[in-house]
């Protein structure tokens, strides 16, 4: 596992939202929902776009091109199109920073 990095203050994130950041070259999508943080692969598997830029809804990030749905916590896909996986990585709270734990080796 990875070394935790900054990735952004907890309040960058306004609760049910997403907010894009790039941890050693890997775009990370920061989730808060229900006063969770979560961090997702900022790539839907099936389209190559942003996930941030989706819907979050409890423990899941909608992409907003074709409605794939990503569980938060596992990353495995809980709506169609999508068959695919993304990563999930683990996150720290420290204060008001979120820590994230990017594996830039991890196959999903």
């Amino acid at each position: 596992m990875g070394d935790y990095q900054l990735a952004c203050a907890v309040a960058d994130v306004v609760d049910g939202t997403a907010k894009r950041v790039m941890l050693g070259g890997v775009p990370v999508a920061i989730v808060r929902s229900d006063g969770e943080v979560y961090a997702i692969h900022d790539v839907c598997s099936h389209a190559n776009v942003a996930l941030s830029e989706g819907e979050v809804e409890g423990q899941t990030i909608e992409c907003w091109l074709h409605g794939s749905r990503f569980d938060l916590v596992t990353g495995r896909p809980t709506g169609l199109p999508a068959t695919q996986p993304v990563a999930v990585y683990p996150v720290k709270i420290d204060g008001d920073s979120v820590l994230v734990a990017v594996r830039v080796d991890e196959n999903v």
